[in-house]
């Protein structure tokens, strides 16, 4: 090879420059053509093992001056092969590794591949997107508040309160509560006049099973544009009592609820501080205390009974019997 040719004539100029037949300056150049004959040898065995071929078959292209007449290459099951590196003497890398550190990392949730970029089969090169993969145990609920909620909605962050999270469903709604208001936007929609805030919402895995074909399908319980209601408290009672708004009804000015008296119940009025769509805020005023069996829902047909029964005005002390 060009090296060896280099070798034996630096060799032979080291006798003769002693002599003082010819100037050190050639023999120098006769070095720096062998060191870039060197470099150049260099990278091309790494070159050799980009392609695939093991140490042992650059040493011996190297060693004999010859290329390989033939190589073997053998093409693996795409479904099922062998990951031992040792078992075939075309591979990518020639390099074993170890472990730097024995301890087992801790299980994460699994990834969900959203898009796939590849075939079976593609001949890909490095850095090209193979798949995009998501991981949806965590998700943020994007809310958003009206421009004149931004101090009641700064005020919950402040308090550190949590907020609640109302999913519909086919038998009514699923409330999921103590969740964490994460942080709150800082520019305001100039066409809807809105303010995002985002929940921190812990993700569940409804269904995880493999097919036949090895094929893995997660599924969970939460997914990316599902629309929801936030709940977010704005103020707190301290000692007052929450029911269900169906266990409210009104009569003119007045609301009341249904207390049990053994095997009937009494109609009982009570000062309503607060009500929405689910909950009623009652003031803690001795009308009914904490503890006291009342009706939790069906007030309004209850009410509706004591008038049939009475046919006319409502007596306060009638009872319904269940």
């Amino acid at each position: 090879s060009e090296l060896e040719v280099e070798a034996r004539e630096i060799e032979r100029l080291e006798k003769v420059t002693q002599s003082g037949a010819i100037s050190g300056k050639v023999l120098l150049d006769r070095r720096y053509a062998k060191e870039k004959l060197e470099a150049l040898l260099r990278s091309q065995r790494e070159a050799l093992r980009l392609h695939g071929l093991s140490d042992r078959q650059v040493d011996a292209i190297g060693n004999d001056g010859r290329l390989l007449r033939d190589l073997k290459v053998i093409a693996p099951d795409i479904d099922q092969h062998s990951e031992d590196e040792h078992e075939e003497e075309l591979r990518l890398s020639q390099n074993s590794h170890r472990s730097v550190s024995y301890v087992r990392a801790e299980s994460h949730k699994p990834l969900v591949i959203d898009q796939l970029q590849v075939h079976k089969g593609q001949a890909v090169v490095a850095g090209e997107m193979l798949c995009s993969l998501s991981d949806y145990s965590q998700l943020f609920i994007e809310g958003k508040a009206f421009e004149q909620d931004m101090v009641a909605v700064a005020q919950t962050v402040e308090r550190g309160w949590t907020v609640e999270a109302v999913f519909p469903d086919a038998r009514g709604k699923v409330i999921v509560d103590g969740l964490k208001l994460a942080f709150v936007g800082n520019a305001i929609d100039p066409s809807s006049r809105t303010l995002s805030l985002f929940v921190e919402l812990p993700n569940e895995i409804l269904r995880d099973e493999v097919n036949d074909d090895s094929q893995r399908f997660i599924t969970w319980k939460y997914r990316l544009g599902q629309r929801l209601e936030l709940r977010v408290p704005v103020e707190r009672w301290e000692s007052q009592i929450v029911l269900p708004v169906d266990a409210v009804v009104k009569e003119g000015a007045e609301w009341y609820v249904f207390q049990q008296n053994g095997k009937h119940f009494d109609r009982v009025p009570v000062h309503v501080r607060y009500r929405d769509q689910t909950s009623v805020v009652i003031a803690d005023d001795g009308s009914i205390f904490p503890g006291d069996v009342v009706a939790r829902r069906s007030a309004h047909q209850m009410q509706m009974a004591i008038k049939n029964q009475s046919g006319g005005a409502v007596d306060p002390h009638a009872g319904h019997s269940h």
